[in-house]
This record gives structure tokens, sequence and C-alpha cells, in this order.
């Protein structure tokens, strides 16, 4: 030490000489506290640190001589003097450094440092001076200045060579020396060294070899310094490490003759088999070891040698985890240049007894047991080195490898150390892949099986927790895996899209993840973890984009993704469209799809995207605006770029054939200035999530907007009420703006309705109906037959659906004209008429046609639209009444089957058409008509063929006699009837006509001489029963004006016959003076009306049930007959009849009964009095007290002050 001290530099600057100021004789004193009790945590015996202290006095005197101080210049000397101070408060330091608590230390420390960025070379003399003048002091407190040292060294911008060469003796002494404080002290000595090195490594590298290469194992400290250089960052430039490198392998080169020494093998695998303090994290000189064997193993030539060392090597413990990576990493450097040996050592090593027990033993039973547990995780780790080292050569041996690594993980015991192994093993072995130049070009026989592996991998990974790395690290091999060839099938691609997105969308809420996690003792930062493997996924995705760039693949990837965006829960959602977005932005930010492919069913992205908008996640209502906003930009590019590429593809393709260049390059397209795009970017990110789908609806084709529909509508089925509610806006949104373009419509509809059940939403269920409106407006037809599919039977919902169709009245309108034409198509049941046999669906259609017919009536959507086509209405009623009718007329004898549908059918037919009728009169404001019939009980006659003729007749006669307004426009409408093809159509427009005849409004649509024409033409229709009745018209009162008289002159003979002796008779004559009365028509009874009158009443009382009955329908038709004149004698007679009328309703004879009721109510009528309306249903309906009340009311009231009544019509 002595002569290292009279080595020492001296300056001659002002710090170069302060160290000469440092005596006991100085005159400059400064007092210093004692120092306190060392409270450090390291355990150094007392006495040493007690005599430390007793050795070094408690006060620093500086002195100058008088004549030194007296030559020196006052600037000079205050500099002298802020360098004494430094110098001596840095000594002070030092001093304080062995009774310093541990705090007090850090302190300490951290002001040496912020002195030596002052003044570097005063801090390195003051603490070299200090070892030098101090030899006795502690291990601990020499400790304690090796970190001080190697803190200033590292801070320090500069080593002078003198300091490098002064500490690296300094430290080279004290790395191997034995203290107290063993291995601490040591590595705080080699810790300056490796400070040095960061000046000068070379230097330091020289020594290292030197003392690496004496022949004798090197120490521990030797191997501690190596390990820290070769694993150091920030040491070295990537130049420097790179020779770093090389000099390693040269001193590997040099130490292979050390290899044939037993005493050098043995303690070298000794050590590297010697357990550390701690297992969890190898020390540097173990890690160094591992390499510069690998590296030795790797010059050694005799490849007997090699396996050698390998095999004993491989038969120690595999018990830790840095153990088994280092036994790797040594195989993976010796296969560089001895793969086959490597190799052979590796399979000879699997076949091995202790390996074959650990496969098939689950739980060691002793120590020995733990050895070899995971001993198949280093076979793993040794395959992946091996690929990784053997770089160039690797590529005909990554089958084998895989197959061994496929068999080692299913056939091993699962743990989380094989899984870990395995998962770095393959990593390493599609780095080394990647790296082989003709990878790509290669063909791989395993990949599938890997994926298999790696599949399996996730599947297990627990669902609920995200502690490691482990799915992002098989994502990232996934992504690997899909560059090479060949190409991943259909079938195994899509199973590792649903494991990766199952794996990683199922996950739970971050909180969740994290409270997992929260009894670790180092709990890994899920944020950061979840970002990566979410990352991870997104990679693999664009890996397969990129290895097939196509519209196709584009569509199979989204199509396994669907299903997440559907998903119930909102965090598998947002993570499904975040990824869905990432996709979409890698794909427009890169160009990588080709313009000259189309998209395929792009519709159902937009479709749901659009849905994502209204999400009540901002998170995912953010992806998703964004994602579309990218996808627009990506259809827009996409259009662009396709007719450049049209435009210019003469030019590219003379070119492709002068200089092989491709027919297209995305960054070729990148570079070209897209003025659209353009304009888009700058305000497509603006727009709202509605908006943008509006845009990107303009871009699509009509099979992708058909897409867009379908989405929308398999939305409405959903559990979910927020994506209902965005489903109805999508739908309607759609529809708004291009349902007229649609196709399919009829399927859309069904759909619609099946969606529609399940819809609890009413603002949801609002706008989908409103969506059946608007398309209505282009597909009315479609729609009706399609809503007439499912409308036997006709539910509530499929009601919605018509009362939506009839929303806007011009398609109300459209919608009763296609169901009147359905209704006549009127074909015979299937199978019921050989000649003409019609498809079963448009017998049901024309069923189904009448019953919304009937129901339609009712609806307030379609009021105005029945009262217009009230005509069309009317006619093809009774029309389909007929047919009905005539479908069950006795004749030829069917099958059984056809027997029982026809009776099943048609008499609900009728009934429907009936019931039709009925509500077409009342809710038209022509309840006047029904009323006659209904008080008649006249309905009856519609249910048969026979009487058919009448009821119909009874309905136009009734129709005249209460002046109906519509009777012009049913002549109009009937009037192309007589000439149909159809027997039925005829025979009902000849039976209103001829009873139109005796209306005065008949003239206004058909002049005399026009309704003869008819008529005559009549008598030569096919049909008998038209040829009768065209005759019957042609006797009508109107083409005989001398008729008249000649017929009120008979009503005379025929009062004279009511008083006959028969029943019968009297009847009869009754009967054929009401006839004369109907025949005589606008001319009337004259002035004979009131003998009839007075006639009739006579017999109101009379004791035969059928004469009173008679009378009193005579009575009635007396009364409308007169109504227009009003004769004063004829209304006493009225006024006089209206208490036996009503004392009649309660007649024992239900016959008598109804012809009072209508009598009643025609003298009513006649009489004008107030609530006919009221009055008909009491009369027709009402049986209890209330009704008698208030036709007792009405007869005691005037009419002008008839009450409201109390009963419900």
């Amino acid at each position: 030490m002595d002569r290292q001290c009279s080595e020492r530099p001296h300056s001659r600057t002002p710090t170069g000489r302060m160290s000469s100021a440092v005596s006991q004789n100085s005159r400059i004193s400064l007092p210093v506290s004692t120092s306190t009790k060392d409270s450090s945590c390291m355990k150094v015996p007392q006495d040493s640190a007690h005599r430390d202290r007793c050795s070094h006095p408690t006060t620093i005197i500086l002195h100058k001589s008088q004549s030194s101080q007296a030559t020196l210049m006052p600037q000079e000397h205050r500099m002298f003097m802020t360098e004494a101070y430094s110098a001596a408060t840095c000594f002070k330091m030092l001093q304080d450094m062995n009774s310093a608590d541990p705090f007090h230390l850090k302190y300490i420390i951290k002001k040496i440092k912020n002195m030596a960025h002052g003044s570097p070379k005063l801090v390195m003399e003051t603490i070299h001076d200090y070892f030098i003048d101090n030899p006795e002091i502690s291990s601990r407190h020499k400790f304690r200045l090796f970190q001080t040292l190697e803190t200033v060294i590292r801070a320090s911008d500069i080593l002078e060579e003198t300091w490098e060469k002064t500490f690296t003796r300094l430290a080279l002494e004290n790395m191997t020396k034995a203290t107290e404080l063993e291995d601490i002290y040591q590595d705080a000595a080699s810790n300056v060294l490796v400070a040095i090195c960061r000046h000068s490594w070379r230097a330091v590298a020289q020594h290292l070899e030197t003392e690496l290469l004496t022949g004798v194992f090197p120490h521990r400290s030797l191997l501690y310094v190596m390990g820290i250089l070769s694993s150091s960052e920030e040491l070295f430039s990537q130049e420097d490490k790179a020779c770093w490198e090389e000099q390693l392998i040269q001193m590997a080169i040099k130490s292979v003759p050390f290899l044939s020494t037993d005493v050098w093998s043995k303690e070298l695998l000794w050590t590297l088999t010697t357990p550390s303090w701690t297992q969890q994290e190898q020390s540097p000189e173990k890690a160094f070891l591992f390499t510069y064997y690998g590296l030795i193993l790797q010059a050694e030539k005799n490849g007997a040698t090699v396996r050698r060392h390998l095999q004993a090597l491989l038969e120690t413990s595999h018990q830790w985890p840095k153990q088994r990576e280092g036994m790797a990493l040594t195989l993976g450097l010796a296969a560089t240049r001895h793969l086959d040996d490597v190799w052979a050592v590796l399979d000879q090593f699997g076949r091995s007894r202790p390996v074959r027990w650990s496969l098939h033993s689950s739980s060691p039973k002793n120590s020995e047991d733990l050895h070899w547990k995971w001993a198949s995780s280093t076979i793993l780790l040794a395959y992946g080195q091996v690929a990784a080292k053997a770089r160039a050569h690797i590529l005909p041996w990554v089958d084998n490898i895989v197959s061994r690594m496929v068999f080692y993980f299913h056939y091993s015991s699962w743990d989380e150390t094989l899984k870990q192994s395995f998962l770095t093993a393959t990593l390493m072995l599609m780095g080394a892949v990647s790296r082989s130049e003709g990878a790509h070009s290669y063909e791989f026989s395993q990949t599938s099986e890997l994926l298999q592996c790696l599949m399996v991998l996730m599947e297990k990974e627990p669902q609920d927790t995200l502690c490691t790395r482990s799915r992002q690290q098989a994502m990232h091999i996934a992504s690997s895996l899909c560059k090479l060839r060949p190409p991943i099938d259909l079938e195994r691609k899509s199973q590792l899209l649903s494991t990766c997105f199952r794996s990683v969308f199922a996950l739970p809420l971050l909180d969740a993840l994290e409270k997992h996690t929260c009894l670790f003792l180092e709990p890994p930062n899920i944020q950061s973890l979840y970002s990566r493997t979410t990352e991870a996924l997104d990679l693999m995705l664009q890996s397969l984009i990129m290895q097939n760039p196509t519209a196709e693949e584009l569509h199979f990837l989204l199509s396994h993704l669907y299903l997440w965006l559907a998903s119930e829960k909102a965090q598998e959602r947002q993570r499904a469209v975040h990824s869905c977005m990432i996709l979409l932005k890698f794909l427009n930010h890169n160009g990588y799809l080709d313009p000259k492919e189309n998209f395929k069913r792009i519709g159902q992205l937009v479709g749901i995207l659009g849905m994502l908008c209204q999400d009540p996640d901002r998170a995912t209502q953010h992806c998703s605006l964004e994602g579309a906003s990218h996808l627009y930009q990506l259809l827009m590019r996409h259009k662009i770029e396709a007719l450049q590429a049209e435009s210019q593809a003469p030019k590219e393709l003379s070119q492709a054939h002068s200089d092989g260049a491709p027919l297209w390059n995305s960054r070729d397209q990148k570079a070209t200035p897209l003025g659209p795009q353009e304009m888009a970017k700058n305000h497509i990110f603006q727009l709202c999530g509605s908006q943008v789908i509006k845009e990107i609806m303009q871009q699509l084709t009509l099979a992708e907007l058909n897409d867009v529909i379908w989405t929308a509508i398999d939305g409405l089925g959903s559990t979910n009420p927020f994506r209902v509610q965005a489903a109805s806006e999508m739908l309607l949104t759609a529809i708004q703006e291009h349902g007229a373009k649609l196709e399919m419509v009829s399927s859309m509809a069904q759909a619609i309705r099946l969606r529609l059940c399940s819809v609890r939403i009413p603002q949801a269920k609002e706008k989908t109906l409103h969506a059946i409106t608007l398309l209505a407006r282009s597909h009315t037809r479609e729609l009706v037959a399609t809503f007439l599919d499912i409308s036997i039977p006709l539910d509530s919902h499929t009601f919605q659906l018509w009362r939506a169709l009839g929303a806007e009245q011009p398609t109300s309108h459209l919608v009763l004209t296609t169901l009147l034409a359905w209704l006549q198509e009127r074909p015979l049941p299937t199978g019921a008429s050989d000649s003409s046999p019609c498809p079963k669906k448009t017998y049901l259609r024309s069923l189904a046609a009448m019953n919304m017919l009937h129901e339609l009536q009712f609806a307030r959507e379609f009021k105005q639209a029945v009262q217009e086509a009230y005509p069309k209405l009317f006619l093809a009623l009774l029309t389909q009444m007929h047919y009905v009718l005539e479908l069950n007329l006795p004749g030829e004898a069917q099958p059984k089957p056809q027997a029982q549908e026809a009776a099943v059918s048609s008499p609900q037919s009728c009934s429907t058409s009936l019931e039709a009728l009925k509500s077409l009169l009342s809710t038209t404001g022509h309840w006047h008509d029904f009323a006659h019939l209904e008080l008649q009980g006249s309905w009856e006659l519609f249910t048969s063929i026979h009487t058919y003729p009448k009821g119909v007749g009874l309905l136009a006669r009734a129709m005249v006699q209460n002046h109906c307004k519509q009777i012009t426009a049913v002549l109009r409408q009937l009037l192309p009837s007589l000439q149909s093809p159809e027997e039925c159509e005829r025979k009902v427009a000849i039976l209103i006509l001829t009873e139109f005849l005796y209306s005065p409004a008949l003239l206004e649509v058909l002049p005399k001489q026009a309704a003869l024409t008819v008529l005559a033409q009549g008598l030569r229709d096919p049909s008998p029963e038209v040829r009768v009745l065209s005759l019957q018209g042609l006797s009508n009162i109107l083409f005989h004006a001398d008729k008249g008289s000649l017929l009120q002159g008979q009503l005379r003979p025929f009062l004279d016959g009511f008083f006959q002796s028969s029943e019968q008779v009297i009847v009869c004559i009754m009967g054929t003076v009401s006839d004369t009365l109907h025949r005589l028509g606008a001319q009337g009874a004259g002035s004979q009306s009131l003998s009839v009158a007075i006639s009739a009443r006579s017999f109101f009382n009379d004791e035969r049930d059928g004469i009173r009955a008679a009378a009193m329908a005579l009575f009635g038709d007396l009364v409308v007959a007169m109504a227009d004149r009003e004769l004063s004698g004829l209304r006493t007679q009225v006024h006089q009849s209206m208490v036996p009328l009503l004392l009649h309703l309660k007649d024992q004879c239900p016959a008598v009964a109804t012809q009072a009721k209508f009598a009643f109510y025609r003298c009513a009528v006649l009489l004008r009095w107030r609530l006919l309306h009221t009055l008909f249903c009491t009369l027709a309906w009402e049986r209890g007290l209330s009704a008698r009340h208030f036709l007792w009311t009405c007869l005691a009231t005037p009419s002008a002050t008839t009450p409201r009544p109390c009963c419900r019509c």
C-alpha cells in the first residue's frame, strides 16, 4: 500500500496541492461531532468498528507554511481554502460512513456523488488517500467505500488513465479477498471494476482474460464481473458489444483444453449445479458460466467430448427454473456447430428412464423425484435454444423440433412450468424461423399440430384471471405461424380465432382481474398486461389479413367477431369493437386490400357498427364511431383505387410485361393524392354515428344494403334493450334512405314479424312499424302477399303490421286494392277440381284476404280508404259469399280429406264474408241499410245458395229505400261486372241492378235506353239465373209508364181478399200487396194507401200468428213506400200503430215480434225520431228493463225532445 501511495499522481493545481494540507499540526481546525452508534443492517463484529473509531481523530487540521501562504495571491488563497474545506468535508464523510445508519449512509453517498460532479479528481484522490492512510479499517467500512467509489466513477464523465489503473488494481486486490461479509464484499469490489468498464472496458477485459486463462478455475468474483458485463445493456455501445462478444468467443476457444482437465471440468459442473441463495433469480456469475460453457463446447471440435459434457450436465437437477434455462442455453450454444450431437444427446436424454418416469408421474414422492419432475421443461427450452442458436441450419430441423415439442406438451404433467417452457421455446423457434432466409418458401408439416397445442394452452387458461403473459405469447406465436407455408386451413383458422376471442374477450372487468392479484407478493400491472394481450390479438388479426389480403378473408375474420360484437356483456362488446376498429384502421392506413376485389357482406359490419354507435358504454360508442369512419374511408379508397386501376390497366399491363412490375402496389397507390378521400378525412370523423352510417350506406351495393337490413332485423330479437332500440333505428334509417331499391322484401317482412313478437320497448316497436310503413311505399304488393301468408290465424302482432301498411293514405288504398285482387282470385280448393287445379297457397291467400278485409275495416289507418273503396268492397264481399256458397253445392263425392277441408274452410269463409259485409255497412255510415236486414233477421238468407238472391235483393232494396248515397258509385262499379267472365260476379251485379231500377239515382249513371240495352244483353247470358233476372228487370215500371195505374187498380180487389177465411190465402194476399207496393216504386199506392194502412192495422191483434206478422210487414212496406209523401191520414195511422207495435215486441211468436220491430223502426223513421241509431240498437239487441224504458220514453216524448237513452248500442 505504501508503494501505491508513492505512485499516486501529484497535480500542480490547487486541487493537487490540497492533499499536502492534511495534517494534525495545522493552524486551521474544524471540530466534528463524534459519530453516532452504527446501526447498519450488516452484521459486523463490534470490536472492529470500535477499533476504527479509535484510530481516527475527531478533528481535522489543515496546515500550510507561512511562506507559501505569503506568496499566494488573494484569489488563489480563496481557491485553496475552498478546496481544502471540500477535501476535509469529503474526508469527514468517508470517515462517518463506518458508523452511519442506512438512511444517513444514503445521504452521504448522495452528497459525495454531487461533489464528484463538480470536483471528480478531488473526490477520487480523497477516497484513494483514505484507503492508503487507513489500511486497518474494517471490512464493512471498505464495503461502503467501494459502494461510494463505484457511484463516483459511474457519475464521472471522464476517468483519467492513472486513476483507471489505480482503482483497477484496488478492485482486483479486493475482489478475491475473503472477509466476514463474504460475497457482498467481493461483489462491491467487483462493481468498481464494472464501473471502470464504462470508461475503458478493453483494459479491464484484458485483466479478466488473463485471470480466466490461467488454467485454474476462475474465482467467483471474476465470473461475477464477466456476467455483469455480458448482461448489461448500458455499459457498451452496439459496436463495443459486438467486440466484447467476439472477445468472449476467443476466450472460449482458448479455454477448450480445460475440458480435458478433470479438476477444471468437475469444478465447472459443481459450480453450475450448486444451489444459490435464491433459485428464482440466477446470479450473474452462474448465468455467465452457462454461456461460457456453451461457447467452449461450441469451439470444441470433438463431438464425443461435447456429448459427454452435455450428458453430464443434463444428469444434474432440473428442479429450479434458472437451472433449466441455463442448461438449455448451454445446449443451444453447443448446437451452433454440433447440431447433430446435441440432437442425439436430447433424444437419448428424452428416452432415459428418469425422463420417462417424469412424464407419467404427477406427484413426486421424494427429493430425488423433484430433480427430474421438470426435465421435460428443460428439453423444451433446449429445443428452443437449439433453434435460436442454429439459425441458418435450422429449417430442415424445424418439423422434427416441433414434433418433439408437441410430444412433450401433450404427454408431460401439465403445470405452469411446462406451459411457460413450451411458450418460451416456441417463441425462440418462431424467432429463428423468421430470421432464416427461405422460410417463406419452405413447406412446414407440423404447423397445424403446433397451433392445436396453442389452442389447448389458451383454453386451459383460467377465464377469470389474467396473471401471466401466456395469452399474448401464444397469440404472438400464432401470428408467426400464420406467415409460414402451407397456409392454415379454414377450419383450423376458425378454431384459432374462436379460441383467442373467447380467451381475451370473455375476461372479467379489469377491477375484478386486479382483485384476483391483490394477495400476490408482486402483483402484475393488470392494465399493462391486458393492453399487451389485446395488442397481441390485434397483431394476429393483422398477420392473418396480410397473408391473404382479400375481401373474403376480411369477411372471414369479421364473421368470428360478430358473435362478440352482439354480446350481452358490455365489456365483451367493448373489447370486440376495439379489435374491429384496430383492424379497420390498419387496413385503412396500409391499403392491403386489392381494389379489384369487391367487398363481401360488408353490410353486416355496417349494421353492427351502427347499432354499437348507440351503445350505453361511451368507450364502445367511441370505438364504433371511429371504426365506422375508418370503414367509410376504406370504402372510398377502395372505390377510387378501383377506378384508377381500371383506367390505368392497359398502361400498367404493358409495364408489367416489360419490366415485371406488379399490376397493383399498395405503396404506389398510397402515394397518389386522393382528392375525395382527403375531403372525407376532413369531415367524416366529425359526424355523429347515424350520419356516418348514412354516408357509408351511400357507398354500398344493393346486396350490402340487404345485409345491413338483415343485421338490423336480427338485432330486434336481442334481449338487450339498447340493442333492440338501436336495431329499430338502424332498420328505419336504412329503409328510409334506400327502401325503394331493396330486394327480398318478402323474406325481410317475415323476419320482422318473427322478431316483433319479442320487442317489448314501445319506441322500438313504433320505429319498426314505421319502417314497414316506409317500405310499403314501394313494395306494397309484395308485403301484402307476405302478410297474407302469416295472417291465418291472425294475431295482434301481425295486425299491427297491417295497420303499419296503411299508415299513409295512398298506401292504404293500394293495400285494399291488392287485397281485393287476391280476393278475386277465388281459386278452387286444392284437388276440388281436376280440370283446373290451383296451388293451395293461392287458395289460402284468398281466404286470408277475406279475413283481412274484415279486420281492417276497424283499423283507424284504413278508415278513409275503406270509405272510398266502399263500392268495390260491397260488390266484392257479396261476390265472395256467392263463391263460397257455390263450393258447398252437392256434387261428386270428394275424398275424405278434401271434404273435410271444404267443410271446415267454406262455412268459416262465408261467415267471414258476411261479417265483413255487416261491418262494412256499419263502419262506413250505412247503418240504415244494415238495420233493415238486421231487424228483419234477413242475414240468414246469405248462408244458403238458394236464399242468397233474396238476401242480396233485400240489401239492394234497403239501399234504395234509404236513398243511399253510394248507389251511383255502386252502379258504376257493377256495370263492368255484368261483362265479367265469372258467373257469380254477373249474378250479383244483375241482382243489385234489378233493385236499383227503382232508385231515381239510376238515371244519373245509366240512362233509360242504356239500362234497357244492358238488360237486353243479359237475356243472352249463359247463366239461366242471369237471364231470368234480366227479364224481370225489363218488366220494371221504369220502362212501362202505364203499368203504375194498372197495379194501383188491382189494390182494391186485393184488400177485399183480406177477409178470406183461409189464413194461408190472407197471408199470400198481404204478401202480394207488399210486392205490388214495391213494384210501384216511386208512384206508390196513391190515394189507396190509407185504405191499405187501415186494413193492415186491423189485423195487428189477429189471433193467427201468420196474419199478424204479414199485416205488420205490409204496414211497414206501406210506410216506406209513402215516406216521401207523408199523407196526414197515414201519419195518424202510424201514430196509432206505435203502441200496438211496441206491445207486440213481446209477442209469443218470434216472427210477429220480428215484424213488429221492423215496422216500429220504419214508423220511427217516418216520424223522424231523434237517436234513430240508438233506437235501432235497442230494438235489435237490448232485452232489459232499460230498453223498454227507452222505448216508452220515445213514445211519450215529442220527437224534438226525445231524451238521451240510458242503454248502450
